[in-house]
This record gives structure tokens, sequence and C-alpha cells, in this order.
């Protein structure tokens, strides 16, 4: 992913939401539940883990029994050291007393609460990069040191490895084109940072690295459900099994989900939009541009997807009065800078969610050059009377604008193609005419009209209009 373009934007939960979600995650709340547990006798060792002998009084707090008992306790823990939720006293002592950031889970602003899960998911992220402990013991000298260069192992490389899954997660959450909030499969997700994009059939080694990631990535999500990042389906152990062994029920190969199934929850799309942000991406949020002018609302929408520009525009507008809102929008899409097309078209699809009270800010505009046109499309489907007919300047006009705006919303998409073909089938003389349009876009829209249309001899004509227009320009 490149920092410098925006992400496409995400709808998130309410902060207050979000809060009572990350409260009510396996691993917040027991770290909590421990740091409210600790106290005068509570020792702790030389990197702030609790010593050994207290981790079963702390699994027991936590309800926790089986083997892993002990390992979830430790986790928890941790947690509450590197959240502030317990602090330590006296490092030589190994005591350790509530911490400040304690009092926010019942007294802080949701705001405060989601600092202290962005801190959890820290640390759980951190882990996830770690070696399996087996391969760890498996590395480790005689005198007790790992010997690194036997795991295999570069930190930074697991760690951008990590980074990149959970970054392709939230595009294709995010993605118009990706499943939303519905499952992606483990396998699509690993294939999606080994395979290259211009590869066509995966060779077998490409293969064999996506199911080892895969497997990575099986182990790191089961790691990463706890704190409420993901929900998770891990890999069917039957996948796992030894090829001769017999399954212990019949099994649907078919079946897709057996390899893994993932998502983010609305918290964990919260939490992977924070850390991009951190890391110097624009990862814009529908409803961040309500509170912000109509001239900010056309930028900010620019690059949205349409379902994604009517929901921003709908939360811009019910903060507003439909009349004071209007003429708000008609100021901001005037112009001819090469971006006013796309802005007035976003103008006229915002203007389409305004009830009949802004009539009047229509009829004030309707004889502007720039606005006059789209002033009388909108009263004429309301049936508004006495709207006079446009002059045929302003109809071509209009023509070049809207035409100049969907090439920058959608470029030479399907919907254009039926829509230029539409225009030279009706008026036989439209290039003629159309080189002429005193509108800063006309050589360009006549170019594209020209690459956009299938018969040879019309776009011979649309070629030749564009090389007047051009000319006409001064270009």
């Amino acid at each position: 992913m490149s920092d410098s373009s925006p992400l496409p934007p995400v709808r998130l939960h309410s902060e207050a939401e979000l809060a009572r979600d990350a409260l009510a995650t396996p691993l917040l709340s027991r770290a909590v539940r421990l740091a409210r547990w600790a106290g005068p006798d509570t020792r702790v060792g030389v990197g702030g883990e609790l010593v050994e002998e207290q981790l079963p009084g702390a699994a027991a707090e936590l309800a926790l029994e089986g083997e892993d008992a002990a390992a979830y306790a430790s986790e928890a823990w941790r947690v509450a050291v590197d959240t502030g939720l317990v602090d330590i006293v006296d490092e030589e002592e190994g005591t350790v007393t509530a911490g400040a950031d304690l009092a926010l889970v019942v007294a802080g602003a949701p705001q405060d609460v989601l600092g202290l899960w962005l801190g959890a998911l820290e640390t759980v992220l951190a882990d996830a990069s770690v070696p399996d402990l087996d391969d760890i013991v498996d590395a480790m000298g005689e005198g007790g040191e790992i010997d690194f260069s036997e795991l295999d192992w570069d930190p930074d490389a697991e760690a951008e490895f990590l980074d990149g899954v959970l970054g392709n997660l939230y595009l294709l959450t995010a993605g118009a084109d990706g499943p939303g909030d519905g499952p992606v499969p483990l396998p699509a997700l690993a294939a999606s940072m080994i395979v290259p994009d211009d590869m066509g059939e995966p060779t077998n080694d490409v293969l064999e690295q996506v199911s080892d990631a895969m497997m990575r990535l099986d182990d790191q999500f089961r790691l990463l459900e706890p704190v409420g990042l993901v929900d998770f389906q891990p890999v069917d152990e039957a996948l796992m099994a030894d090829a001769d062994e017999e399954p212990a029920a019949p099994v649907d190969d078919t079946d897709v989900s057996r390899y893994g199934m993932v998502r983010l929850t609305p918290l964990g799309l919260y939490g992977i939009r924070a850390r991009l942000l951190d890391a110097g991406f624009a990862a814009p949020a529908v409803g961040e541009l309500a509170d912000k002018g109509a001239d900010a609302l056309f930028d900010g929408t620019a690059a949205f997807s349409p379902a994604a520009a009517q929901a921003e525009t709908e939360q811009w507008l019910a903060r507003r009065e439909p009349l004071g809102a209007a003429r708000e929008l008609l100021a901001a899409a005037r112009g001819v800078d090469a971006g006013a097309p796309l802005r007035r078209l976003r103008c006229q699809q915002a203007l389409s969610l305004v009830g009949a009270e802004a009539a009047p800010a229509l009829r004030d505009v309707l004889g502007d050059a720039e606005l006059g046109g789209l002033a009388r499309v909108w009263l004429t489907e309301r049936g508004a009377p006495d709207v006079p007919a446009p002059s045929e300047e302003m109809v071509f006009w209009l023509t070049v604008d809207t035409i100049a705006a969907q090439l920058a919303a959608e470029g030479n998409s399907a919907e254009l193609q039926a829509l230029v073909e539409g225009l030279a089938a009706q008026h036989g003389s439209f290039f003629a005419a159309a080189w002429r349009v005193d509108h800063p876009a006309t050589p360009d829209v006549l170019e594209a009209m020209g690459r956009l249309h299938p018969d040879k001899k019309v776009a011979k004509e649309a070629r030749k209009a564009a090389f007047k227009a051009r000319s006409q320009q001064g270009g």
C-alpha cells in the first residue's frame, strides 16, 4: 500500500459502542480483573511478569482452567502492565500497585477506553510476530542462549508481513469490491501477500509458500481473536492430520471454510485504521466531513465510491437546514479548474437528497452559466412551475461538464461509453457544435469520446472536433 493515496473510507461504529466492545473483549477484561486483583502480596519478575507461583492464583481469579490457564493469565497480566492498568512500584522487590489508567475503565471517556485497548492490541501484535515456543526451545544452545540464526526469524520482516496482511484485510473490508463485513478465506489472504499480481498459474513453489503463510496466519489469528481484532474460524485440524490417517468423519474437500475464515470486527476496523493513521496513511472514515464546508465535502469524497459518497453526504446534510445547505453546495460547485466538473456532479448528487425547501437556492442560479443547467434539471424533476427552457449553448455546456465529471469519477466506464454512443446517435451534428463549447474540458471530453465510441467514423469525427477545440483554446 502506498501512504500517499487515500484508502477507501470505512464506516465506524460510534466511539461509545466501540468502547463497550473493547471492555467486553476477553483479553482486556481479564487484564482489568487482574489489575483489580493485584495487591501488596503480588510479586513480579524483572520483566514485570507475574512470578510463577502466583500464576495459579491469577488463573483462578479469571476462572481459567486447563493446561493453558497459566499462559492465558500471564498474557492478561502483561497487557495490564503494558497498558498502565498496573504500575510496578519497586523493581527489586517486585511490588506493584493499581495504575492510574485503571480508573479510566469506569470514569474515562470512550476515547480513553479505546486508548487502553489500542495498547493491548500492540502487545498482542508484538506477541503474534514472535516464533512458536517449540521453535525457540529447538534454537536454544547449551548455555541457554537463543541462536536466532537457527530460527530463520527476522522480527522486522515478521512484523511487516503481519502489518501487510492486516492492511489487505482492511482493504477487503473497506473496498467497494470486497466482501464488506463478510469473512475472507485464509488461503486468499495468504495469497494476497505471496502471489504476484501478474502471475497467471501459481507455481508449486509459490503454492507451498502460500500454504506455509496460511498456517502462520492460523497461529497468529488465534492470538489476535481474544483481543477483539478479528472473528476467526481456524483451519480444520483434520487438514493437518497425517496423510495415512483416516479422518474421524467424512470431509467436504470443496468447503473453503475448512481452510480458515477471518474478518475484522468493528473494533478491529477501528484499530487497524488507527494504526494506519499513525503510520502516515490517509484512511478516511465516513462522517469525518460532516462538520466541514461544502468545498471540503466535495474534495474529500472525490475518490469515494458512490455508496460511500452518499453516506458521507447524508451525514453532512443531516447537520444543516435544506435551503442553507443547497446554497453552500452550489457556491462550492463553481469553478473552471480541472476538479470543477466532479464537484458539480457531487453537488447534483447531494442536491438529489434535499427536499423542495431548497428550491429558492436553485432558482437563484438559473442564470448562472455553470450552475443554471443543473438547477433546471433539479427543478424540472420536482415538477416546479415556470422553469425556463435552457439555451442550446447551455445544453452543450452541461453535456461536456457531465462527461468530464464522469471521466474524473469512473474513467472509461461502460456506462460512459453508453452515454457517448447515445449522444452521437441522437445528435447527428453533435461534434460540429460541441468543439465550440466554451468549457475548459471540451478538448479532453471530445478526445475521450473518440476513444470510447466503437464506430470508427464517429470516433474520427470526435478526434477532429477535439483538435479544433484545442486549437480554439490555444492548446
